[in-house]
Protein backbone atom coordinates (compact mmCIF):
# COMPACT_ATOMS: atom_id res chain seq x y z
CA UNK A 1 0.00 0.00 0.00
CA UNK A 2 2.89 2.46 0.97
CA UNK A 3 4.41 1.70 -2.47
CA UNK A 4 1.24 2.19 -4.07
CA UNK A 5 1.02 5.71 -2.36
CA UNK A 6 4.12 6.37 -3.03
CA UNK A 7 3.90 5.90 -6.83
CA UNK A 8 0.83 7.67 -7.10
CA UNK A 9 2.21 11.02 -5.46
CA UNK A 10 4.92 10.67 -7.74
CA UNK A 11 3.10 10.38 -11.07
CA UNK A 12 1.30 13.55 -9.66
CA UNK A 13 4.61 15.57 -8.89
CA UNK A 14 5.80 14.05 -12.45
CA UNK A 15 2.72 15.46 -14.23
CA UNK A 16 2.79 18.67 -12.31
CA UNK A 17 6.17 19.72 -12.93
CA UNK A 18 6.17 18.18 -16.68
CA UNK A 19 2.77 20.77 -16.79
CA UNK A 20 5.11 24.07 -15.72
CA UNK A 21 8.09 22.86 -18.30
CA UNK A 22 5.25 22.61 -21.07
CA UNK A 23 3.94 25.84 -19.98
CA UNK A 24 7.34 27.72 -19.93
CA UNK A 25 8.57 26.33 -23.51
CA UNK A 26 4.84 27.43 -24.59
CA UNK A 27 5.44 30.78 -23.28
CA UNK A 28 8.80 30.92 -24.70
CA UNK A 29 7.71 29.57 -27.92
CA UNK A 30 5.15 32.54 -28.30
CA UNK A 31 7.60 35.29 -27.36
CA UNK A 32 10.61 33.46 -30.11
CA UNK A 33 7.51 34.26 -32.57
CA UNK A 34 6.56 37.42 -31.53
CA UNK A 35 9.64 38.57 -31.62
CA UNK A 36 10.85 37.07 -34.72
CA UNK A 37 7.57 38.02 -36.59
CA UNK A 38 6.66 41.27 -38.22
CA UNK A 39 3.77 42.83 -39.26
CA UNK A 40 3.12 43.03 -43.01
CA UNK A 41 1.86 46.10 -44.31
CA UNK A 42 -0.77 46.05 -47.39
CA UNK A 43 0.72 48.63 -50.26
CA UNK A 44 -2.38 51.13 -49.51
CA UNK A 45 -4.94 51.27 -46.79
CA UNK A 46 -5.98 53.17 -44.06
CA UNK A 47 -3.81 53.35 -40.51
CA UNK A 48 -6.49 53.17 -37.72
CA UNK A 49 -6.27 54.54 -34.40
CA UNK A 50 -8.74 52.52 -32.26
CA UNK A 51 -7.95 53.87 -28.28
CA UNK A 52 -10.55 51.39 -27.01
CA UNK A 53 -7.64 48.34 -27.83
CA UNK A 54 -4.35 50.06 -27.09
CA UNK A 55 -3.01 52.45 -24.40
CA UNK A 56 -0.39 55.24 -25.28
CA UNK A 57 1.62 54.29 -22.30
CA UNK A 58 5.72 55.56 -22.08
CA UNK A 59 7.70 52.34 -24.00
CA UNK A 60 6.08 49.91 -26.07
CA UNK A 61 5.57 46.50 -24.36
CA UNK A 62 4.28 42.67 -25.78
CA UNK A 63 1.13 41.97 -24.71
CA UNK A 64 0.65 39.49 -22.16
CA UNK A 65 -1.51 36.97 -22.66
CA UNK A 66 -2.40 36.10 -19.39
CA UNK A 67 -3.47 40.20 -17.76
CA UNK A 68 -6.58 39.35 -17.63
CA UNK A 69 -5.65 37.15 -14.59
CA UNK A 70 -3.84 39.80 -12.92
CA UNK A 71 -5.07 39.88 -8.87
CA UNK A 72 -6.08 43.30 -8.76
CA UNK A 73 -8.16 42.83 -12.09
CA UNK A 74 -9.89 39.78 -11.07
CA UNK A 75 -10.68 41.97 -7.52
CA UNK A 76 -12.27 44.75 -9.68
CA UNK A 77 -13.37 43.36 -12.71
CA UNK A 78 -11.43 45.20 -14.92
CA UNK A 79 -10.18 43.82 -18.00
CA UNK A 80 -6.69 45.02 -19.94
CA UNK A 81 -6.99 47.44 -22.11
CA UNK A 82 -5.20 45.98 -24.82
CA UNK A 83 -2.08 46.56 -26.64
CA UNK A 84 0.48 48.87 -25.10
CA UNK A 85 2.64 51.23 -27.89
CA UNK A 86 5.21 53.84 -26.57
CA UNK A 87 4.64 58.24 -27.58
CA UNK A 88 7.85 57.85 -29.24
CA UNK A 89 6.85 54.84 -31.12
CA UNK A 90 3.51 55.99 -31.62
CA UNK A 91 4.54 59.88 -32.58
CA UNK A 92 7.12 58.09 -34.99
CA UNK A 93 4.64 55.90 -36.40
CA UNK A 94 2.42 58.84 -37.69
CA UNK A 95 5.00 60.91 -38.83
CA UNK A 96 6.22 57.95 -41.00
CA UNK A 97 2.73 57.71 -42.26
CA UNK A 98 2.52 61.62 -43.39
CA UNK A 99 5.31 60.46 -46.00
CA UNK A 100 3.50 56.82 -47.12
CA UNK A 101 2.07 57.22 -50.12
CA UNK A 102 0.48 54.21 -49.13
CA UNK A 103 -1.43 55.70 -46.21
CA UNK A 104 -4.49 57.20 -47.63
CA UNK A 105 -5.86 59.06 -44.00
CA UNK A 106 -6.00 58.22 -40.76
CA UNK A 107 -9.40 57.08 -39.01
CA UNK A 108 -9.56 57.76 -34.96
CA UNK A 109 -11.81 56.40 -32.88
CA UNK A 110 -11.07 57.96 -29.03
CA UNK A 111 -13.97 56.05 -27.29
CA UNK A 112 -12.65 53.80 -24.59
CA UNK A 113 -9.80 55.85 -24.34
CA UNK A 114 -7.72 54.63 -21.06
CA UNK A 115 -4.22 56.95 -21.93
CA UNK A 116 -3.31 59.83 -19.89
CA UNK A 117 -4.11 62.63 -20.74
CA UNK A 118 -0.78 64.38 -21.17
CA UNK A 119 0.35 60.99 -23.16
CA UNK A 120 -3.12 62.34 -25.30
CA UNK A 121 -1.11 65.79 -25.73
CA UNK A 122 1.72 64.61 -27.67
CA UNK A 123 -0.27 62.26 -29.31
CA UNK A 124 -2.43 65.59 -30.73
CA UNK A 125 0.89 67.41 -31.51
CA UNK A 126 1.65 64.28 -34.14
CA UNK A 127 -1.60 64.61 -35.61
CA UNK A 128 -2.02 67.63 -35.82
CA UNK A 129 1.20 67.32 -37.35
CA UNK A 130 0.00 64.99 -39.86
CA UNK A 131 -3.14 66.95 -41.17
CA UNK A 132 -0.57 69.69 -42.00
CA UNK A 133 2.15 68.66 -43.85
CA UNK A 134 0.89 65.99 -45.46
CA UNK A 135 -2.26 67.15 -46.75
CA UNK A 136 -4.31 63.49 -46.00
CA UNK A 137 -7.28 63.82 -43.45
CA UNK A 138 -7.50 62.74 -39.92
CA UNK A 139 -11.52 61.40 -39.33
CA UNK A 140 -12.49 60.82 -35.75
CA UNK A 141 -15.94 58.65 -34.92
CA UNK A 142 -17.41 59.05 -31.40
CA UNK A 143 -20.20 57.08 -29.99
CA UNK A 144 -20.24 58.26 -26.37
CA UNK A 145 -17.00 60.37 -25.37
CA UNK A 146 -15.52 62.09 -22.30
CA UNK A 147 -13.59 65.10 -22.35
CA UNK A 148 -10.57 63.25 -22.82
CA UNK A 149 -11.86 61.26 -25.91
CA UNK A 150 -13.19 64.41 -27.21
CA UNK A 151 -9.99 66.54 -27.01
CA UNK A 152 -8.19 64.08 -28.85
CA UNK A 153 -10.85 63.35 -31.48
CA UNK A 154 -11.15 67.81 -32.15
CA UNK A 155 -7.97 67.65 -33.95
CA UNK A 156 -9.66 65.83 -37.05
CA UNK A 157 -10.70 67.43 -40.09
CA UNK A 158 -14.00 65.41 -39.68
CA UNK A 159 -15.79 64.21 -36.70
CA UNK A 160 -18.79 61.82 -37.01
CA UNK A 161 -20.83 60.62 -34.08
CA UNK A 162 -23.47 57.97 -34.05
CA UNK A 163 -26.67 59.41 -34.47
CA UNK A 164 -28.59 56.26 -32.79
CA UNK A 165 -27.16 57.01 -29.10
CA UNK A 166 -27.44 59.76 -26.63
CA UNK A 167 -24.29 61.15 -25.24
CA UNK A 168 -23.58 58.75 -22.13
CA UNK A 169 -20.64 60.83 -20.47
CA UNK A 170 -20.26 64.14 -23.08
CA UNK A 171 -18.01 66.95 -22.66
CA UNK A 172 -18.47 68.41 -18.65
CA UNK A 173 -15.03 69.75 -18.27
CA UNK A 174 -12.30 68.12 -15.84
CA UNK A 175 -12.59 66.32 -12.87
CA UNK A 176 -10.81 64.31 -10.17
CA UNK A 177 -11.43 63.25 -6.82
CA UNK A 178 -10.01 63.06 -3.43
CA UNK A 179 -10.37 59.76 -0.96
CA UNK A 180 -9.78 60.78 2.66
CA UNK A 181 -9.32 57.66 5.06
CA UNK A 182 -8.97 59.50 8.10
CA UNK A 183 -12.10 59.20 9.88
CA UNK A 184 -12.28 55.79 9.31
CA UNK A 185 -9.22 55.18 10.50
CA UNK A 186 -9.63 56.55 14.03
CA UNK A 187 -13.48 54.87 13.92
CA UNK A 188 -10.94 51.66 14.40
CA UNK A 189 -8.75 53.30 16.78
CA UNK A 190 -5.66 54.27 14.26
CA UNK A 191 -4.52 57.56 14.63
CA UNK A 192 -1.78 58.48 12.29
CA UNK A 193 0.66 61.19 13.27
CA UNK A 194 1.61 63.24 9.72
CA UNK A 195 4.80 65.52 9.94
CA UNK A 196 5.40 67.86 6.81
CA UNK A 197 6.98 70.48 5.83
CA UNK A 198 4.38 72.68 2.96
CA UNK A 199 1.33 73.61 3.89
CA UNK A 200 0.29 72.22 0.20
CA UNK A 201 2.56 69.10 1.03
CA UNK A 202 -0.98 67.03 1.19
CA UNK A 203 0.08 63.38 0.17
CA UNK A 204 -0.37 62.35 3.92
CA UNK A 205 -3.84 64.37 4.22
CA UNK A 206 -5.69 60.54 2.86
CA UNK A 207 -4.94 59.24 6.48
CA UNK A 208 -4.85 62.21 8.77
CA UNK A 209 -8.30 63.89 7.66
CA UNK A 210 -12.10 63.53 6.99
CA UNK A 211 -11.79 66.21 4.19
CA UNK A 212 -9.25 68.24 2.36
CA UNK A 213 -7.45 71.21 3.67
CA UNK A 214 -8.22 74.60 2.27
CA UNK A 215 -4.85 74.61 0.92
CA UNK A 216 -5.20 71.14 -0.78
CA UNK A 217 -8.53 72.32 -2.28
CA UNK A 218 -7.11 75.53 -3.40
CA UNK A 219 -4.13 73.77 -5.45
CA UNK A 220 -6.82 70.76 -6.57
CA UNK A 221 -9.04 73.86 -7.96
CA UNK A 222 -6.05 75.20 -9.73
CA UNK A 223 -4.91 71.89 -11.22
CA UNK A 224 -7.94 71.10 -12.87
CA UNK A 225 -8.93 74.69 -14.02
CA UNK A 226 -5.18 74.82 -16.07
CA UNK A 227 -5.59 71.06 -17.32
CA UNK A 228 -8.91 72.31 -18.77
CA UNK A 229 -7.58 75.88 -19.89
CA UNK A 230 -4.67 73.69 -21.94
CA UNK A 231 -7.59 71.38 -23.24
CA UNK A 232 -10.04 73.67 -23.65
CA UNK A 233 -8.32 76.42 -25.82
CA UNK A 234 -7.21 73.66 -28.31
CA UNK A 235 -10.57 72.39 -28.40
CA UNK A 236 -11.70 75.36 -29.05
CA UNK A 237 -9.74 76.23 -31.78
CA UNK A 238 -9.87 73.47 -33.66
CA UNK A 239 -13.80 73.92 -33.80
CA UNK A 240 -13.76 77.60 -34.77
CA UNK A 241 -15.29 78.65 -31.40
CA UNK A 242 -14.09 80.73 -28.29
CA UNK A 243 -13.35 78.98 -24.91
CA UNK A 244 -16.04 81.45 -23.75
CA UNK A 245 -18.79 80.03 -26.22
CA UNK A 246 -17.56 76.29 -25.19
CA UNK A 247 -17.46 76.98 -21.40
CA UNK A 248 -20.92 78.29 -21.73
CA UNK A 249 -22.05 75.14 -23.92
CA UNK A 250 -20.19 73.12 -20.67
CA UNK A 251 -21.81 75.17 -17.84
CA UNK A 252 -24.92 75.16 -19.53
CA UNK A 253 -25.62 71.29 -19.86
CA UNK A 254 -26.31 72.26 -23.58
CA UNK A 255 -24.86 68.89 -25.21
CA UNK A 256 -27.21 66.21 -23.98
CA UNK A 257 -27.63 64.54 -27.63
CA UNK A 258 -25.89 63.35 -30.53
CA UNK A 259 -28.23 66.38 -32.21
CA UNK A 260 -27.10 68.88 -29.20
CA UNK A 261 -23.52 68.07 -30.80
CA UNK A 262 -23.75 68.62 -34.14
CA UNK A 263 -26.09 71.98 -33.65
CA UNK A 264 -23.46 73.34 -31.50
CA UNK A 265 -20.71 72.58 -33.68
CA UNK A 266 -18.59 70.14 -32.14
CA UNK A 267 -19.36 67.74 -34.63
CA UNK A 268 -19.38 67.62 -38.21
CA UNK A 269 -22.87 64.92 -39.22
CA UNK A 270 -24.56 62.23 -37.27
CA UNK A 271 -24.18 58.95 -39.17
CA UNK A 272 -25.57 55.27 -38.59
CA UNK A 273 -22.67 52.81 -38.88
CA UNK A 274 -24.08 51.60 -42.92
CA UNK A 275 -22.95 56.09 -43.42
CA UNK A 276 -20.00 55.93 -41.74
CA UNK A 277 -18.98 52.90 -43.50
CA UNK A 278 -19.74 54.35 -46.75
CA UNK A 279 -18.03 57.89 -46.35
CA UNK A 280 -14.60 55.65 -44.90
CA UNK A 281 -15.24 53.74 -48.51
CA UNK A 282 -15.82 56.82 -50.55
CA UNK A 283 -12.15 58.69 -48.72
CA UNK A 284 -10.21 55.14 -49.27
CA UNK A 285 -11.37 56.02 -53.02
CA UNK A 286 -12.84 52.14 -52.53
CA UNK A 287 -16.61 50.99 -53.63
CA UNK A 288 -16.88 48.55 -50.94
CA UNK A 289 -16.25 48.59 -47.05
CA UNK A 290 -14.53 45.42 -47.52
CA UNK A 291 -11.55 46.28 -49.41
CA UNK A 292 -10.45 48.93 -47.10
CA UNK A 293 -7.10 47.51 -45.83
CA UNK A 294 -6.86 48.53 -41.97
CA UNK A 295 -3.31 49.11 -40.59
CA UNK A 296 -3.28 49.51 -36.83
CA UNK A 297 -0.49 51.59 -35.20
CA UNK A 298 0.64 48.98 -33.35
CA UNK A 299 1.28 47.09 -36.51
CA UNK A 300 2.24 49.79 -38.79
CA UNK A 301 5.02 51.30 -36.15
CA UNK A 302 6.22 47.90 -35.65
CA UNK A 303 6.49 46.90 -39.73
CA UNK A 304 7.89 50.36 -40.63
CA UNK A 305 10.73 50.86 -37.94
CA UNK A 306 14.18 50.27 -39.42
CA UNK A 307 16.72 49.90 -37.22
CA UNK A 308 19.54 52.45 -37.15
CA UNK A 309 23.14 51.54 -37.79
CA UNK A 310 24.41 54.66 -36.66
CA UNK A 311 26.53 54.28 -34.53
CA UNK A 312 26.42 57.46 -31.66
CA UNK A 313 23.28 57.11 -30.06
CA UNK A 314 21.16 59.49 -27.76
CA UNK A 315 19.50 57.42 -24.90
CA UNK A 316 16.21 58.11 -23.44
CA UNK A 317 16.36 56.80 -19.55
CA UNK A 318 12.80 55.86 -18.67
CA UNK A 319 11.70 56.62 -15.06
CA UNK A 320 8.37 55.76 -14.48
CA UNK A 321 6.61 54.86 -11.52
CA UNK A 322 7.17 55.42 -7.77
CA UNK A 323 10.31 55.87 -6.38
CA UNK A 324 11.56 53.12 -3.98
CA UNK A 325 14.65 52.33 -1.98
CA UNK A 326 16.17 48.90 -3.69
CA UNK A 327 16.91 46.85 -6.70
CA UNK A 328 13.12 45.67 -7.58
CA UNK A 329 12.67 46.02 -11.63
CA UNK A 330 8.85 47.46 -10.57
CA UNK A 331 9.40 51.26 -10.40
CA UNK A 332 11.64 53.48 -10.13
CA UNK A 333 14.04 51.47 -7.75
CA UNK A 334 16.78 53.20 -6.51
CA UNK A 335 19.98 50.85 -6.48
CA UNK A 336 18.52 49.26 -10.07
CA UNK A 337 17.97 52.98 -11.23
CA UNK A 338 21.69 54.68 -10.64
CA UNK A 339 23.16 51.45 -12.02
CA UNK A 340 21.16 51.91 -15.37
CA UNK A 341 22.28 55.63 -15.68
CA UNK A 342 26.09 54.50 -14.72
CA UNK A 343 25.58 52.35 -17.70
CA UNK A 344 24.43 54.71 -20.03
CA UNK A 345 27.10 57.03 -18.70
CA UNK A 346 29.45 54.71 -19.14
CA UNK A 347 28.63 54.05 -22.56
CA UNK A 348 30.88 56.15 -25.03
CA UNK A 349 28.64 55.82 -27.79
CA UNK A 350 26.12 57.39 -26.22
CA UNK A 351 26.52 61.17 -26.54
CA UNK A 352 23.62 62.36 -25.02
CA UNK A 353 20.61 61.66 -22.37
CA UNK A 354 16.75 62.04 -22.41
CA UNK A 355 15.60 61.33 -19.21
CA UNK A 356 11.68 61.07 -19.53
CA UNK A 357 9.79 61.11 -16.02
CA UNK A 358 6.51 60.13 -15.03
CA UNK A 359 6.56 59.82 -11.62
CA UNK A 360 4.62 60.97 -8.20
CA UNK A 361 8.11 60.65 -6.33
CA UNK A 362 8.59 58.70 -2.98
CA UNK A 363 11.30 57.49 -1.35
CA UNK A 364 13.85 60.73 -0.37
CA UNK A 365 16.56 58.26 0.14
CA UNK A 366 16.31 56.67 -3.29
CA UNK A 367 16.02 60.07 -5.12
CA UNK A 368 19.52 61.17 -3.73
CA UNK A 369 20.76 58.41 -4.89
CA UNK A 370 19.81 58.80 -8.31
CA UNK A 371 20.09 62.50 -8.64
CA UNK A 372 23.70 61.41 -7.42
CA UNK A 373 24.22 59.25 -10.15
CA UNK A 374 22.20 61.67 -12.75
CA UNK A 375 24.67 64.12 -11.61
CA UNK A 376 27.58 62.18 -12.54
CA UNK A 377 26.63 61.54 -16.31
CA UNK A 378 25.66 64.99 -16.33
CA UNK A 379 29.63 66.04 -16.09
CA UNK A 380 30.16 64.34 -18.59
CA UNK A 381 27.21 64.48 -21.24
CA UNK A 382 23.81 66.53 -21.99
CA UNK A 383 21.04 65.85 -19.88
CA UNK A 384 17.69 66.96 -20.98
CA UNK A 385 14.39 66.25 -18.94
CA UNK A 386 11.20 65.08 -20.50
CA UNK A 387 8.24 65.23 -18.65
CA UNK A 388 5.23 63.06 -19.04
CA UNK A 389 1.92 62.64 -16.51
CA UNK A 390 3.90 63.33 -13.82
CA UNK A 391 7.31 64.68 -12.53
CA UNK A 392 6.50 65.81 -9.03
CA UNK A 393 8.27 65.73 -5.55
CA UNK A 394 10.90 63.24 -5.92
CA UNK A 395 10.48 62.69 -9.88
CA UNK A 396 11.09 66.88 -9.60
CA UNK A 397 14.27 66.27 -6.90
CA UNK A 398 15.95 64.25 -9.79
CA UNK A 399 15.45 66.26 -12.71
CA UNK A 400 16.13 70.09 -11.49
CA UNK A 401 19.39 70.12 -12.49
CA UNK A 402 19.00 69.17 -16.16
CA UNK A 403 20.40 71.32 -18.97
CA UNK A 404 16.63 71.72 -20.05
CA UNK A 405 13.42 70.61 -18.87
CA UNK A 406 10.73 69.43 -21.36
CA UNK A 407 7.16 69.67 -19.99
CA UNK A 408 3.62 68.76 -21.22
CA UNK A 409 1.03 71.68 -20.86
CA UNK A 410 -1.22 69.51 -18.77
CA UNK A 411 1.79 67.23 -16.37
CA UNK A 412 1.74 67.47 -13.08
CA UNK A 413 5.08 69.03 -11.61
CA UNK A 414 6.69 70.28 -9.08
CA UNK A 415 5.37 69.18 -5.23
CA UNK A 416 8.48 70.37 -3.75
CA UNK A 417 7.61 69.10 0.23
CA UNK A 418 8.60 66.58 2.04
CA UNK A 419 6.32 64.44 4.83
CA UNK A 420 6.35 61.41 7.09
CA UNK A 421 3.93 59.21 8.82
CA UNK A 422 3.87 57.46 12.20
CA UNK A 423 0.59 55.29 12.75
CA UNK A 424 -0.37 54.54 16.24
CA UNK A 425 -2.38 51.29 16.25
CA UNK A 426 -2.27 50.95 20.09
CA UNK A 427 -5.96 51.71 20.61
CA UNK A 428 -7.07 49.60 17.88
CA UNK A 429 -4.91 46.88 19.24
CA UNK A 430 -6.36 47.23 22.61
CA UNK A 431 -9.82 48.00 22.20
CA UNK A 432 -10.48 46.54 18.52
CA UNK A 433 -8.17 43.33 18.38
CA UNK A 434 -8.17 42.97 22.42
CA UNK A 435 -4.58 42.04 21.97
CA UNK A 436 -2.60 43.05 25.32
CA UNK A 437 1.08 44.65 24.65
CA UNK A 438 3.92 44.99 26.98
CA UNK A 439 6.85 46.99 25.93
CA UNK A 440 10.78 46.59 27.23
CA UNK A 441 13.42 49.21 25.68
CA UNK A 442 16.84 50.05 26.99
CA UNK A 443 15.79 54.07 26.31
CA UNK A 444 13.21 56.50 26.90
CA UNK A 445 12.42 57.00 22.94
CA UNK A 446 13.40 52.80 21.63
CA UNK A 447 9.44 52.50 20.41
CA UNK A 448 9.21 56.22 19.24
CA UNK A 449 8.78 54.22 15.65
CA UNK A 450 6.93 51.15 16.75
CA UNK A 451 3.66 52.31 15.73
CA UNK A 452 2.03 51.29 19.04
CA UNK A 453 1.89 54.72 21.00
CA UNK A 454 1.90 58.17 19.86
CA UNK A 455 5.00 59.89 19.52
CA UNK A 456 5.51 62.43 22.49
CA UNK A 457 6.33 66.16 22.06
CA UNK A 458 10.12 65.75 21.69
CA UNK A 459 9.37 62.51 19.47
CA UNK A 460 7.47 64.78 16.98
CA UNK A 461 9.84 67.81 17.41
CA UNK A 462 12.88 65.12 16.57
CA UNK A 463 11.17 64.10 13.43
CA UNK A 464 10.30 67.82 12.28
CA UNK A 465 13.35 68.30 12.70
CA UNK A 466 14.61 66.09 10.28
CA UNK A 467 11.53 67.31 7.99
CA UNK A 468 12.95 70.65 7.95
CA UNK A 469 16.31 69.19 6.76
CA UNK A 470 15.23 67.36 4.06
CA UNK A 471 12.75 69.92 3.12
CA UNK A 472 16.13 72.52 3.17
CA UNK A 473 18.13 70.31 0.81
CA UNK A 474 15.33 70.23 -1.25
CA UNK A 475 14.61 73.72 -1.99
CA UNK A 476 18.86 74.54 -1.99
CA UNK A 477 19.18 71.95 -4.75
CA UNK A 478 16.32 72.84 -6.99
CA UNK A 479 17.64 76.64 -5.86
CA UNK A 480 21.58 75.69 -7.52
CA UNK A 481 19.71 73.77 -10.13
CA UNK A 482 17.07 76.16 -11.28
CA UNK A 483 18.81 79.34 -10.74
CA UNK A 484 16.68 81.14 -8.45
CA UNK A 485 17.10 82.27 -4.74
CA UNK A 486 16.02 79.36 -2.43
CA UNK A 487 13.80 81.80 -0.92
CA UNK A 488 11.79 82.13 -4.14
CA UNK A 489 11.99 78.36 -4.31
CA UNK A 490 10.30 77.52 -1.17
CA UNK A 491 7.19 80.27 -2.02
CA UNK A 492 6.33 78.28 -4.85
CA UNK A 493 6.97 74.95 -2.95
CA UNK A 494 5.43 74.31 0.45
CA UNK A 495 4.50 71.32 -1.45
CA UNK A 496 2.30 72.64 -4.42
CA UNK A 497 1.76 70.94 -7.58
CA UNK A 498 1.46 72.16 -10.61
CA UNK A 499 0.98 71.66 -14.18
CA UNK A 500 3.43 72.30 -16.91
CA UNK A 501 1.54 75.22 -17.92
CA UNK A 502 2.10 77.26 -15.01
CA UNK A 503 4.91 75.70 -13.92
CA UNK A 504 6.85 77.16 -17.22
CA UNK A 505 5.97 80.73 -15.50
CA UNK A 506 7.78 80.01 -12.39
CA UNK A 507 11.15 78.98 -13.72
CA UNK A 508 9.87 75.00 -12.72
CA UNK A 509 10.35 74.05 -16.44
CA UNK A 510 12.31 75.75 -19.68
CA UNK A 511 9.77 74.81 -22.39
CA UNK A 512 6.49 73.17 -23.04
CA UNK A 513 7.45 70.53 -25.59
CA UNK A 514 7.00 66.57 -26.23
CA UNK A 515 9.57 63.85 -25.69
CA UNK A 516 10.26 64.27 -29.47
CA UNK A 517 11.46 68.10 -28.89
CA UNK A 518 13.82 66.79 -26.22
CA UNK A 519 15.47 64.60 -28.52
CA UNK A 520 15.74 66.94 -31.12
CA UNK A 521 17.46 69.27 -28.61
CA UNK A 522 19.43 66.73 -27.10
CA UNK A 523 20.70 65.93 -30.58
CA UNK A 524 21.53 69.51 -31.06
CA UNK A 525 23.10 69.43 -27.92
CA UNK A 526 25.20 66.76 -28.44
CA UNK A 527 26.63 68.37 -31.72
CA UNK A 528 23.98 67.06 -34.92
CA UNK A 529 21.51 68.85 -34.88
CA UNK A 530 20.00 65.81 -38.09
CA UNK A 531 17.74 63.75 -35.67
CA UNK A 532 17.75 61.25 -38.35
CA UNK A 533 21.36 60.59 -37.63
CA UNK A 534 20.93 59.44 -34.34
CA UNK A 535 20.30 55.88 -32.65
CA UNK A 536 17.83 56.31 -30.23
CA UNK A 537 18.18 52.96 -27.49
CA UNK A 538 15.68 53.08 -24.16
CA UNK A 539 17.40 51.99 -20.71
CA UNK A 540 15.56 49.94 -19.34
CA UNK A 541 14.04 47.63 -21.80
CA UNK A 542 10.45 46.81 -21.27
CA UNK A 543 9.55 43.23 -19.92
CA UNK A 544 8.34 41.23 -22.45
CA UNK A 545 5.57 39.07 -22.13
CA UNK A 546 7.66 36.19 -20.06
CA UNK A 547 9.02 38.30 -17.80
CA UNK A 548 5.39 40.14 -17.40
CA UNK A 549 3.63 35.94 -16.76
CA UNK A 550 6.86 35.42 -14.19
CA UNK A 551 6.28 38.14 -12.49
CA UNK A 552 2.10 37.51 -12.30
CA UNK A 553 3.26 33.58 -11.53
CA UNK A 554 5.40 35.05 -8.72
CA UNK A 555 2.38 37.35 -6.94
CA UNK A 556 4.23 40.59 -7.52
CA UNK A 557 1.80 43.49 -7.33
CA UNK A 558 4.23 46.05 -6.63
CA UNK A 559 2.00 48.93 -8.85
CA UNK A 560 -0.61 48.38 -6.75
CA UNK A 561 -2.28 51.50 -5.37
CA UNK A 562 -3.48 50.25 -2.17
CA UNK A 563 -0.32 47.75 -1.26
CA UNK A 564 1.95 50.80 -2.21
CA UNK A 565 -0.47 53.14 0.11
CA UNK A 566 -0.30 50.20 2.99
CA UNK A 567 3.73 50.09 2.75
CA UNK A 568 4.02 53.75 3.16
CA UNK A 569 1.57 53.66 6.70
CA UNK A 570 3.72 50.35 7.71
CA UNK A 571 7.33 52.06 7.19
CA UNK A 572 7.99 55.39 8.83
CA UNK A 573 10.76 57.40 6.70
CA UNK A 574 10.65 60.93 4.86
CA UNK A 575 9.41 60.83 1.59
CA UNK A 576 8.95 63.18 -1.26
CA UNK A 577 6.05 62.12 -3.19
CA UNK A 578 2.52 64.32 -4.31
CA UNK A 579 -0.88 63.07 -3.68
CA UNK A 580 -1.85 59.34 -3.91
CA UNK A 581 -2.73 58.55 -7.34
CA UNK A 582 -4.32 62.09 -9.06
CA UNK A 583 -5.88 60.90 -11.97
CA UNK A 584 -7.58 63.78 -14.18
CA UNK A 585 -10.79 62.46 -15.97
Amino acid sequence: MKDFIKMVLAVICGVFIAGVICLFLFFGMLGSLAASSKPVLPKSGVLKIDLASLVIGEQTKEANPLDDLDPTSLLTGSKSSGRTIGILDAVQAIDEAAGDPGVKYIYLRPCGNASGVSALEELRVALDRFRTTSGKPVIAYLESFSTQEYYIASVADKIYMSSNVGVEAGLNGIGTQMLFFGDLLKKYGINVQLIRHGKYKSAGEMYTRGSSSPENHEQYQRMVDSIWESLGDKIAESRGLTRAQLDALIEGLKLRSPQDCLDNGLVDELVNAEQLEDKLTTMAVLEKYKDIKWMSLPDYSAATQVPSKARKKIAIIYAEGEIVEGSSKSNIAGDRFAALVDKARADSTVKAVVLRVNSPGGSVTASEKIKQALDRLQQDKPLIASYGSMAASGGYWITNNCDKIFSDATTLTGSIGVFGLVPDISKAAKEVAHVGLETVTSHKHGDMLSMMRPLDASEYNYMLAGIEEVYDHFTAIVSEGRGIPQETVDAIGQGRVWTGADAININLVDEIGTLQDALRYAAVAAGDDDLSMWRIVSYPTPPSAMEQYMSLLGGKNDDNALVAAFNRLTSPKAYARMDNDIRIR
